[in-house]
């Protein structure tokens, strides 16, 4: 019997190295060999909870990751062996690092169902290699903000969170051309990662914001009631703040759209005298419906360079220092783990 390593979650905080049977595909199935995968805010969050409840336990997590087809069923016809694919973990109904049967963090996985959803193993162009691969994923789950926040050309957007998921965000409104991308955190190392993608930021503690953004999007008075505001067209809230949420109601203009893709873990209380006087167009976002094709395209472009995003590498073997370091989110961006060392 062939066995592997697969990081597990066997309590809160108990995160271990397991040793399991090597998967095996069937006729419909494919198995890829695991080159890198990315910590995700939810393994963070998952690994703080112990693991989703209800789900399997214990709950094996990674989810952002590409590689190499290594094997395939006979079924499968649109992947050769050897092939580098990028893999989208929530088709087929194979819930990749959410179900707790199957996890990234290993040298190989079994995507089910491969014959009938080849929409969830996409070709890795040759350009891009497999750390660029395994940012697919949460620049994916960026990009559905924006769509959410239907931006276009000339819309002026302000990102709260320069984590993996604010940084995709602002990478994908820059890349739809919005005229000025705006960044706010109050982290200055990921704040500095975010200028050298040619994004303008706002150190959270640093003064006034509103102010900031009028000067920056210009202001508008579109009901005198409420005075000038900032000419902001969009808000994206990917910090998880409850009181972030609360102070982008509080400065958007009238008719603004705000989208929350941060994950909010107890209830946020909502002025609703605010909203209905300013007509907030409020939405959510998260996964990727349809994102993973464009930005495969936005990637190649040349447009935008999002390799930046990578902080950190670590080899599987060292994982609890991976996931220490992802821990420590005022220093780390995107930790990626070479699955393979």
């Amino acid at each position: 019997m062939s066995t592997m390593p697969l990081v597990r979650i066997h309590a809160p905080n108990d995160i271990r190295i397991d040793e399991i049977e090597r998967p095996v595909p069937g006729p419909d199935d494919v198995l890829v060999q695991v080159e890198r995968c990315g910590i995700c805010g939810s393994d963070l969050s998952y690994a703080k909870i112990g693991g989703i409840p209800g789900a399997a336990s214990p709950f094996a997590i990674g989810h952002e990751f590409a590689g190499v087809v290594a094997e395939k069923g006979e079924n499968v016809h649109h992947l050769q062996v050897g092939d580098h694919v990028v893999v989208n973990p929530t088709t087929g109904g194979n819930g990749i690092g959410s179900d707790g049967i199957k996890g990234a963090f290993a040298p190989y996985i079994v995507f089910n169902n491969a014959a009938a959803h080849p929409e969830g193993l996409l070709k890795l162009p040759p350009e891009l290699d497999f750390d660029l691969g395994a940012l697919v994923e949460p620049l994916s789950v960026g990009m559905h903000g924006v769509n959410q926040g239907r931006v276009v050309a000339g819309d002026k957007v302000v990102v709260f969170g320069a984590g993996p998921v604010g940084l995709a965000a602002a990478i994908a409104a820059s890349y739809f051309q919005a005229e000025k991308v705006i960044v706010v955190d109050l982290s200055e190392k990921r704040l500095a990662v975010a200028r050298e993608m040619g994004l303008t930021t706002f150190k959270a503690d640093s003064g006034d914001l509103k102010a900031f953004l009028m000067e920056q999007h210009g202001n508008v008075t579109n009901d005198p009631a409420l005075g000038e505001q900032p000419g902001t067209d969009v808000f994206i809230e990917a910090t998880g703040v409850g009181p972030v949420f609360q102070q982008i109601c509080n400065i958007a203009r009238k008719g603004a759209r705000i989208v929350v893709v941060g994950v909010n873990f107890t209830p946020v209380e909502l002025d609703m005298i605010n909203l209905l006087m300013k007509e907030l167009v409020i939405t959510a976002a998260i996964e990727y419906p349809i994102e993973f094709p464009a930005v495969i395209e936005m990637m190649l472009s040349g447009k935008i360079d999002v390799r930046p995003l990578i902080s950190h590498r670590f080899p599987l073997s060292r994982f609890d220092e991976a996931f220490a370091q992802a821990r420590r989110q005022g220093e780390a961006v995107k930790v990626l783990v070479d699955c393979q060392a």
